[in-house]
């Protein structure tokens, strides 16, 4: 799969702002994309797009909280660093109770700023890393037939032959038949590298909610 290149996106009614953003970040070698409202952000917006938001709390129109619990309901999962103004504390502080990476307030020193932005884009990378991982697991598991995959969850526990075909109903000798097809299936040597495969799985997965 190819990498998108990260942009940190700006979305900030002030025109000075955005234009002083615009150049500190391109002096930092980030790309940028700068929005002077909400909607013109949300309609571009999409989950496959990697990097960063800055966003200003207080807009005409939609508001940056309004703009992340609607990010948030539509699973683009950027982490967002809240631009405060003077008396916005407490509204910052409420939309990182929601998710949001961090909030600076304005006016802001610029290498703090910029080391906030490269953790934010640091976060991004390794979370779609957890996600991209996770597909390609699950990808992995979706060649196991449905007895293959209950048989498998059975392994996860830790449950033994014996006590596996007793639950389904089915020989033992059945069982180590599909325990081996599994294996081979997943490309793992053993149980325990099929456990640790699944729960990579499920763990990636986690990440992306």
């Amino acid at each position: 799969m190819m990498q998108q290149t990260p942009v940190v996106f700006v979305v900030d009614d002030d025109e000075a702002v955005r234009s002083g953003l615009r150049m500190l970040l391109a002096s930092a070698g980030l790309d940028s994309r700068c929005y002077g409202n909400a909607l013109e952000f949300l309609d571009a917006a999409t989950p496959e797009q990697g990097g960063c938001l800055l966003l200003d709390v207080r807009m005409p129109g939609l508001s940056g909280l309004d703009l992340h619990e609607r990010l948030i309901a539509r699973s683009i999962t950027l982490p967002v660093i809240i631009l405060t103004g003077h008396g916005d504390v407490p509204m910052a502080v409420r939309a990182m109770k929601r998710g949001a990476f961090d909030f600076i307030q304005k006016p802001f020193n610029d290498q703090f700023l910029l080391d906030r932005v490269n953790a934010a884009l640091q976060r991004d990378r390794e979370c779609r890393g957890r996600q991209h991982e996770a597909t390609a697991l699950r990808d992995r598991l979706s060649r196991l037939t449905a007895r293959e995959h209950e048989v498998m969850r059975h392994l996860v526990l830790g449950e033994a032959n014996k006590v596996i075909a007793a639950e389904l109903g089915i020989s033992e000798r059945t069982i180590e038949l599909h325990r081996a097809r599994c294996l081979e299936k997943l490309d793992c040597r053993s149980v325990a590298q099929l456990v640790h495969l699944v729960l990579r799985a499920e763990a990636g997965t986690d990440a992306g909610q």
